[in-house]
């Protein structure tokens, strides 16, 4: 893609993407490529890549914004569970000191950052720990998923569901133990916690 149409997909993509995500598009809003070529002063190629992107990364469907069911939510996390907990496994095998010295900043910024901080927090956590696979095709897996991801991350932070730091604190100590085992089912359990807490915000 040359780089000026690359520019110009990108900008549409975030554009699209952060309407999204904020709720300026809530769910079942069916996206134009007109209308949004001519907010953004950019042609309908553009445009049309963001919305495909968008769809493969399970934030649109057929042109409208997902409002992901019960179903959909116990999907998502089925696969997170799995590729997390061997994440974690492998990060108490491979994480050097200045990844574990990070990641306890994480769980630090966890108990008094802003929400903005939180948020960002919350992803390098678990960031560094996918990335302690060393398992490209696992890593692109989850990177695919990171749109819908922000949605559940968002509703555990904004309603500041119970524990979710203290959890991270342990999963960041066995780790840092380098207790694989402990790792993998701590990270479980508290992905399972995230999906019940986030099935009251569904519907």
């Amino acid at each position: 893609m040359p780089k000026a149409s690359q520019t110009a997909y990108l900008q549409a993509y975030e554009y699209i993407r952060d309407k999204i995500l904020s709720g300026s598009f809530p769910g079942g809003t069916k996206l134009v490529e007109e209308r949004l070529a001519e907010e953004l002063g950019l042609s309908r190629t553009p445009v049309r890549e963001a919305i495909r992107k968008l769809d493969e990364e399970g934030l649109l469907e057929k042109k409208r914004v997902v409002n992901p069911t019960e179903t959909d939510l116990r999907h998502v996390f089925e696969v997170r569970i799995l590729l997390e907990g061997a994440a974690a496994r492998s990060a108490a095998q491979y994480l050097n000191e200045e990844q574990l010295a990070r990641l306890h900043e994480c769980v630090e910024i966890g108990r008094s950052g802003t929400k903005e901080e939180i948020m960002k927090a919350n992803f390098e956590f678990h960031d560094i720990i996918i990335q302690a696979t060393r398992n490209p095709v696992m890593v692109d897996i989850i990177d695919r998923m990171q749109s819908i991801i922000y949605l559940f991350r968002k509703t555990v932070v904004a309603y500041k569901r119970p524990f979710l730091i203290d959890e991270h604190e342990e999963i960041y100590q066995a780790i840092a133990a380098h207790d694989g085992a402990k790792a993998e089912v701590l990270m479980k359990e508290h992905l399972k916690a995230d999906l019940e807490f986030c099935l009251n915000y569904i519907g």
